[in-house]
């Protein structure tokens, strides 16, 4: 009797499926397309860069302890003061501390 219901069950959800009328998750093995399942690198810079010019992906990528989402409050910062006056004013900028800043001085410049 379970066999049946068991049959009866697979049957209905099939034609659901192919019928669009419930809705079809591809299966774990399936690969995502390659904007998902990669996740965004930084790429590192070499030389210094401005924190009054920089972009966040630049700045993310020429400092240390510094991604992204921390690289984006020193953009929104200089957007909404003005332009850096030092280096060490990077301090003030929510989620940077004076370790922080003096760990990167030698990455970056005005």
């Amino acid at each position: 009797m379970q066999s049946g219901i068991s049959y009866t069950l697979r049957l209905t959800l099939l034609l659901l499926v192919t019928s669009g009328l419930l809705p079809f998750e591809a299966s774990a093995n399936e690969a995502l397309p390659t904007e998902l399942s990669q996740p965004t690198a930084v790429p590192r810079v070499s030389e210094k860069v401005s924190i009054n010019q920089g972009t966040a992906e630049m700045l993310a990528g020429a400092m240390n302890g510094v991604g992204l989402k921390k690289a984006r409050s020193i953009v929104e910062y200089r957007e909404q003061y003005g332009p850096f006056t030092s280096l060490e004013q990077l301090a003030e900028v929510p989620g940077f501390g004076r370790a922080l800043v003096e760990r990167n001085l030698s990455r970056l410049k005005l």
